[in-house]
């Protein structure tokens, strides 16, 4: 692509076969935000969690302040010291177990992670949790992109069936919830998801895609015609169904108009990835490149990303044994089991590494993707063998961004809802929310 003496706006794509990209953004664009005093960049928002709790004591340093040693499972993150605090304290109290309640440890504490809510203990279609965090963001960033977000899993991705205990699967599977009913599945299928950022075409054809929008909107305009008036003849009960499911119609109609207006634009042409990558560096490696290519073309600023599910029982080949993740966090003291389990989160780190390389080498602006980014990592566990959901392993990225300061230990006093810190990070966006979950009033985070 040859530009001449003009700017480009913002929102400029490329076209090709069944396909639209976004442009990431270019010095031709700079004259644009000039003249309209637009705000350069947004701040994405990443949630991240690995299952099963993490050795505490090879993850949280010694000291607090700026002095601190980095740890075992830290240590991989080294790079990106100065922009990552590490906040302690921080509980997940609505994952405690309740009278009458049947064991379902996991599942309590995975479906409390983002929400701050207590779930029904149910393996029916009753669901209820909260709406998570990254939800709250999407309905406001939703406004701006394609996608409202992007949900992305490396383990099946099933919600419904029992799973543990009483509690339906849909609580360890996933950690995202629009509603405190409607959980949303993890992606594990990574041509899915490219197909959802490029169209489902993979590669080419751009008739694929247009015929598949075009399919789309005649049925959306039946089915709201459809809808419409059988609605007038239903109970108030069903209405309220009615209306969410309304909703997603008009959620889906939003992102065909954004796909049609770019279709008329240039794009080189893209392969999709094929089936999933054998051993889970790879995986991992694929499903983290696909969020960075969706925040790099603006498709959508949240990403949920599940590295599994709780209770795990995937095996890491890699580290040189085959014992699964969930047995070895259930170690009883065992030395063996525990130096495996280390292993196990320290190729997680790794792994996050990788992930924040790959922002951190991908311009954005006069910066990085990672220069503008909140990403949050950690576990719904702390002490996996006992599954204790106080004192959570958190990590935030974020030093530099808006004006927080990185390279710090924080610890805050005992008690503190993990739910504070999802308030805060809202704030730090823009979106401006008084409760979420049990929250009890925002974190302060250290500011530059």
């Amino acid at each position: 692509m040859m530009i001449f003496n003009r700017s480009l706006p913002r929102r400029t794509f490329l076209k090709g076969v069944g396909a639209s990209v976004a442009l990431p953004f270019l010095d031709a664009m700079i004259p644009v935000f000039a003249a309209t005093g637009a705000d350069e960049r947004p701040i994405r928002l990443s949630f991240i969690e690995v299952p099963n709790g993490i050795i505490m004591d090879k993850f949280t340093p010694a000291t607090e302040g700026a002095d601190y040693e980095l740890t075992p499972v830290l240590q991989p993150l080294a790079p990106y010291k100065d922009r990552m605090l590490v906040l302690s304290g921080l509980d997940q109290n609505e994952a405690r177990q309740f009278d009458g309640e049947l064991g379902g440890d996991h599942s309590r504490a995975c479906a409390a992670y983002l929400t701050g809510t207590h779930c029904k203990m149910t393996s029916g279609a009753d669901l209820r949790a909260g709406i998570s965090v990254d939800q709250v963001a999407a309905r406001e960033y939703g406004k701006h992109t394609q996608l409202a977000s992007l949900e992305v899993g490396m383990e099946s991705s099933e919600v419904v069936g029992a799973c543990e205990s009483a509690y339906s699967c849909a609580y360890y599977n996933t950690i995202s919830w629009r509603t405190e009913s409607n959980p949303l599945p993890m992606e594990n299928r990574p041509r899915v998801i490219f197909e959802r950022l490029f169209g489902d075409s993979g590669s080419s054809d751009p008739k694929v895609r247009m015929a598949r929008m075009e399919e789309n909107r005649s049925i959306l305009d039946a089915v709201m015609d459809d809808i419409s008036r059988l609605r007038k003849r239903l109970p108030v009960g069903d209405r309220g169904k009615v209306d969410q499911y309304i909703e997603a119609i008009r959620d889906v109609e939003r992102r065909l108009e954004v796909a049609e207006s770019q279709s008329d634009r240039e794009m080189p042409d893209l392969t999709g990835p094929v089936g999933t990558p054998e051993t889970f560096s790879e995986f991992y490696k694929l499903m983290a490149d696909l969020q960075v290519l969706a925040w790099q073309s603006d498709m959508t600023r949240i990403c949920t990303f599940q590295i599994g599910h709780e209770m795990s029982n995937r095996a890491y080949p890699e580290l040189g044994f085959g014992d699964s993740h969930h047995s070895v966090t259930h170690h009883q003291g065992d030395p063996e089991k525990i130096a495996k389990t280390i292993q196990v989160n320290i190729f997680h780190t790794k792994m996050l590494a990788y992930y924040l390389e790959k922002l951190q080498s991908t311009p954005d602006g006069e910066g990085s993707l990672l220069d503008n980014s909140i990403m949050m990592y950690g576990s719904a566990l702390s002490n996996g063998n006992l599954h204790i959901f106080h004192d959570l392993p958190v990590l935030l990225f974020a030093g530099g961004v808006a004006d927080i300061k990185g390279g710090l230990h924080v610890r805050y006093p005992k008690g503190t809802p993990m739910t504070n810190l999802y308030l805060t990070m809202l704030d730090k966006v823009g979106i401006k929310v008084d409760r979420l979950g049990d929250s009890s009033g925002k974190l302060i985070l250290p500011s530059v």
